[in-house]
Parts: structure tokens; C-alpha cells; sequence
């Protein structure tokens, strides 16, 4: 007498147990090409992060000086409206206490044009965001 076949199934949870060292097996051996480094005149990872934020590299980055004409605070952000030797321009960077009249020194950013705000629902011509701007109160410049 012949029985007749069974076929096990097994609960989802259990072929995924299953299925992991397989996974990681064929992880460990896939070729290394996968994980090399960029193709040639291409920035590493690293590289190309610092490049982004920097906007500019860090031997040509620019000190600015001015004066605070106005400032907008957005969530995690200060807007401030800098006047550099007659120009007019904004500027963003992390949220901080600033008055009108203040000097204010900063390196060159990431300048981004026709920039719109959904928070302040405003349009800026452009704004230069920065990371870290020091103040010198109004009235105590030298």
C-alpha cells in the first residue's frame, strides 16, 4: 500500500529564519567590486558629503562680515538679512538669538536661489545657508 505524499508547510516566520543565513552567505560572498572604490575623477563618499555642505572648499572659503538688517526665526533656522558694504543679501544658519544691528561674521555657504520657505510662505531671490555665524552686539563694534 502506498501512502499518499504530505507537504509541511511551515509558518512565514520560520522560512525567513531560514532564509537569513542564506542571505548572509551569499552577502559574505559577493564580489568585492560591489564594494570598491568610486570610479576614477569621481569624490569618495566622504568626499562628496563635505563638498555638499561646505558648498566650497575649505581653503577657499570666504570670510564675510556685515551688519544685521533683519532676522527671521523658523523652526531650527535664523534667517538674517545681511548688509555687506551696501549689498543686501540673506543668510541662513542654525537657530540663534540676533539683533538688528548686529555685526555679524560667517564663512561662505550653500547658496540656493529662488528659495522658497513652506513655513514662512515666502520666496527669497536668495539665500546662503551657512554654519556658524558670530555676532558682535550693536554698539560695541570697534
Amino acid at each position: 500500500m502506498e501512502y499518499p505524499r504530505r507537504t509541511v508547510a511551515l509558518p512565514w516566520y520560520a522560512t525567513a529564519r531560514l532564509s537569513l543565513p542564506l542571505l548572509a552567505a551569499l552577502v559574505a560572498l559577493a564580489p568585492q567590486a560591489a564594494r570598491s572604490a568610486p570610479p576614477p575623477g569621481h569624490p569618495s563618499p566622504g568626499a562628496a558629503m563635505q563638498l555638499i555642505r561646505s558648498g566650497t572648499e575649505h581653503s577657499a572659503a570666504q570670510r564675510r562680515t556685515g551688519v544685521a538688517l533683519d532676522s527671521i526665526d523658523a523652526n531650527e533656522y535664523t534667517y538674517i538679512e545681511v548688509d555687506e558694504a551696501g549689498k543686501s543679501y540673506w543668510i541662513a544658519t542654525a537657530r540663534m538669538k540676533i539683533m538688528r544691528g548686529d555685526m555679524v561674521q560667517f564663512e561662505d555657504g550653500v547658496t540656493m536661489d529662488q528659495f522658497y520657505s513652506k513655513l514662512l510662505k515666502r520666496t527669497f531671490e536668495s539665500v546662503m545657508f551657512v554654519d556658524n555665524v558670530s555676532t558682535t552686539p550693536a554698539g560695541k563694534q570697534p
